[in-house]
Parts: C-alpha cells; sequence; structure tokens
C-alpha cells in the first residue's frame, strides 16, 4: 500500500547561530557522543540540540527548526526541507 502525508501548515525557522530560539540549546558532547544537557559542563566539543519527543538531535546552521502538530520542536536538514515543504 502506497500512503501520502496529509498536507499540514507548519511553523518553521531557519536556524543559524546568531538567531535565538526557544527550542535551541547550546550542549556538549561527552566521551559517548551522545548529546547532554547544557548543565553537564567540561566537555570540550560545543554543539547546539533540540530535546524532541525521540530525545535530543543535534541543530547545525541552516538547518530548520519545525514545531509539530503537538506543539514539539524538531530540526530538519535543509535539502529534506525543501523536498518536503513550499511556502503558503
Amino acid at each position: 500500500m502506497k500512503f501520502r502525508k496529509k498536507p499540514v501548515v507548519i511553523d518553521a525557522i531557519q536556524w543559524f547561530q546568531d538567531i535565538l530560539h526557544i527550542a535551541v540549546q547550546k550542549c556538549y558532547k561527552a566521551d559517548t557522543g551522545q548529546i547532554v544537557s547544557v548543565k553537564v559542563l567540561g566537555y570540550d566539543t560545543e554543539v547546539y540540540a533540540i530535546y524532541t519527543l525521540e530525545g535530543w538531535h543535534e541543530v547545525t546552521p541552516g538547518d530548520w527548526i519545525i514545531q509539530g502538530v503537538k506543539g514539539e520542536f524538531y530540526p530538519c536538514k535543509p535539502d529534506i526541507f525543501e523536498l518536503t515543504y513550499e511556502a503558503v
């Protein structure tokens, strides 16, 4: 069987480090490569991440931050965003 995504209008903003966004937190990667809360200090690799319904997801400059249908936020790479969404 095949399915088509229901048409849904979303809120999204393309994120760069100089743009503040409520969902983006400065985080640090532990030796394990896992993204942890900014409250844990002492790691030398700075990253930015969004806590989603599936856990932490790294966000890099140029990614789109999408607000989902339940108010949740998640990042989307620019190439995937362009293939999936169009301006309304």
